[in-house]
């Protein structure tokens, strides 16, 4: 019987070499920098103590609020901005509360909706004196989509508003006998916002130009109350913020001692990712960016109520009962207590306990170190081998430069009202700016896209095989981009690295697998794509825009929800992993040299011979002004 011999065993390639390149070693003892980091986070978690309960019991009416809501819904369904039934409203509000020597003031400006147009919003303000100047705001939004009967968004926050005014309010005149108020430690501000339907864009008013902004030191909003789902608090904001601690852990204590259950609370990874990509459709969101502290108590999900089924017979009554008597006794907590921190920071729920938000930035700094300390190492170990890299950064040039003319061609299709414009605030998921492709811009964007491609793919389509030191450094080339991505990332907002650390991580071994299988590279650059599959998918999937996410995200930025910087951000990011893929698929080649270059085009040359004669132009003129 013949005997097979044993297969040779491949030999591993010597570390430095150009098949592994990356510094392993040192890649490794890096992360025991993150160790410092992780246990000064865990020295900074805390249970945050809520203030104590009021003295007198919550005397809320649940069913007159639920009456009210009913009758709100019922009589103008349609209370969308700027229409006959939002002014109606508005009167309706006005007289709920004038019985009781309430006096309600309207601020009145205008403001464009994604997708809607232009339209006239009231905010209305009721003012209750308090022995203190500084304010506690309770609000609601008045409006609605207008595609229905906006019962539970938000008739049933209105209702509750207007219970709570008149708790502190003179009694009627059909009601002589009835005790008179107690006077507020605070002045107590109630606000009936409108355009909350359509991302918040009262309070955004409120909180921005409001005369009575500057007193607020906490603001208590009410939407979606009467639904069948649990107490929840809203906290997420517009920014990279959160409400003060203390604030959020008497809203918990209050809703608890009411329901007999603790409200329920985005869970930690969730609150990672709305700091790392600050979004919230209710309206504490544009509060908190602007400073103010603000945490929002309702019975719906992150997404309000769908609108068709919104009707007043699917009301819940204990849910509004409960929900108003929560909030009653936290306004008296607030108003009583003495030590409530102002001013909005950032940190993450564990459980009952909160990480800081800057301890858990640093850990994310932290993480970054590895990449950046191989990344360092692995341009010195081209320059020692004398592994020319300027080709490589050519390339990398190019695509930075074809992403750019692609970004300058969206801001001028912006600036020219190609794509629906509005208010920086979330869209409404509902509207037609949200889940419509505007088809006609984005094909003239695609076409230029695709113009600007054909010619940068003569310098980047590959003539040859492209040799080992030529991978090595374009692989180089782009991990140093994405350093300074990273770095940019930071600077901007540090939790964005959520997003990034994946990629970042895993493209790194790319050079050390270039030798391996297409599957091996292939799946190691799939690995890196994971956090902005994170991004689609939370929105796709979490608030219901499926395959529209994609045209959701790119709204956001034309309205400037996003800001230029991060977009900046993206577009870099988007450069780097075009060069490691074309490097992964054996598809890259380093810029050419002037040799290998084809001859000019008809446009190329025209536009070198127009830029060569601007030159000689000015520097004539420049030596007859020496002369």
């Amino acid at each position: 019987m013949a005997v097979v011999p044993p297969r040779p065993r491949r030999r591993r390639p010597r570390r430095g070499s150009l098949e592994r390149p990356v510094n392993g070693r040192l890649y490794r003892g890096t992360w025991l920098l993150v160790s410092l980091p992780l246990l000064l986070a865990a020295f900074t978690v805390a249970r945050p103590v809520a203030l104590p309960p009021p003295s007198l019991p919550p005397a809320f009416n649940g069913r007159a609020a639920l009456e009210l809501a009913q009758e709100l819904s019922t009589d103008y369904p349609d209370r969308s901005p700027g229409t006959q039934g939002a002014a109606q409203a508005a009167d309706w509000y006005k007289a709920q509360l004038s019985p009781y020597g309430l006096t309600t003031e309207v601020e009145r400006f205008r403001a464009t909706i994604p997708g809607v147009g232009t339209r006239e919003f009231q905010n209305l303000i009721t003012i209750v004196p308090g022995q203190s100047q500084e304010e506690i705001v309770v609000a609601a939004h008045r409006d609605n989509l207008g595609a229905g009967a906006g019962a539970d968004d938000n008739a049933s926050g209105t209702a509750a508003l207007i219970e709570l005014a008149r708790s502190y309010a003179q009694a009627p005149l059909s009601s002589p006998s009835a005790p008179a108020p107690v006077r507020p430690a605070h002045t107590l501000v109630f606000l009936s916002t409108d355009g909350g339907a359509f991302g918040g864009i009262g309070a955004d008013e409120f909180a921005a130009a409001s005369p009575y902004r500057h007193g607020a030191f906490a603001l208590l909003d009410l939407d979606s109350i009467a639904g069948r789902g649990p107490p929840r608090l809203q906290i997420a904001a517009n920014t990279a913020r959160s409400p003060a601690v203390s604030l959020v852990q008497t809203a918990s204590a209050r809703i608890a001692e009411q329901a007999g259950v603790p409200p329920v609370r985005p869970p930690a990874w969730q609150q990672l990712i709305t700091l790392a990509f600050p979004y919230s459709l209710y309206e504490q969101g544009p509060v908190l960016a602007r400073g103010i502290p603000a945490v929002t108590l309702t019975t719906a999900g992150d997404v309000p109520p769908a609108t068709l089924g919104d009707t007043p017979h699917r009301l819940n009554g204990t849910r509004l009962t409960v929900i108003g008597r929560s909030t009653q006794q936290l306004l008296g907590s607030l108003d009583q207590g003495l030590d409530l921190a102002q001013g909005t920071t950032s940190y993450v729920y564990l459980g009952q306990r909160i990480v800081r938000g800057w301890a858990i930035e640093l850990v994310l700094v932290a993480m970054l170190l590895p990449f950046l300390v191989a990344t360092v190492d692995l341009f010195a170990h081209c320059r020692r081998r004398r592994i020319p890299l300027a080709p490589a950064l050519r390339s990398l040039r190019s695509r930075i430069g074809f992403w750019l003319f692609v970004g300058a061609v969206f801001a001028f299709l912006v600036l020219v009202g190609a794509f629906p414009r509005g208010v920086s605030l979330p869209v409404a998921l509902e509207t037609s700016a949200a889940r419509h492709w505007p088809i006609l811009p984005l094909a003239v964007l695609g076409a230029l896209a695709f113009v600007a491609w054909l010619v940068v793919r003569v310098r980047l389509a590959p003539r040859r095989r492209a040799r080992p030191e030529e991978e090595l450094a374009g692989h180089t080339a782009a991990l140093l981009g994405l350093a300074v991505v990273a770095l940019l990332a930071v600077a901007t907002n540090p939790f964005t690295l959520i997003f990034l650390l994946p990629s970042l991580h895993a493209w790194l071994w790319i050079p050390q697998a270039r030798s391996s299988r297409l599957a091996v590279r292939l799946c190691v650059l799939a690995i890196g794509l994971i956090g902005p599959a994170l991004l689609l998918g939370w929105f796709g999937l979490h608030y219901g825009l499926g395959l529209d996410a994609p045209w959701y995200l790119t709204e956001l930025l034309v309205v400037g929800f996003v800001s230029p910087a991060t977009a900046l951000v993206a577009l870099g990011w988007l450069s780097a992993a075009w060069q490691l893929n074309a490097l992964a698929t054996g598809r890259y080649a380093p810029y050419p040299s002037a040799s290998e270059r084809p001859p000019r085009g008809p446009i190329r040359e025209t536009i070198r011979r127009v830029v060569l004669s601007s030159r000689r132009r000015r520097g004539a003129r420049l030596r007859v002004v020496a002369g």
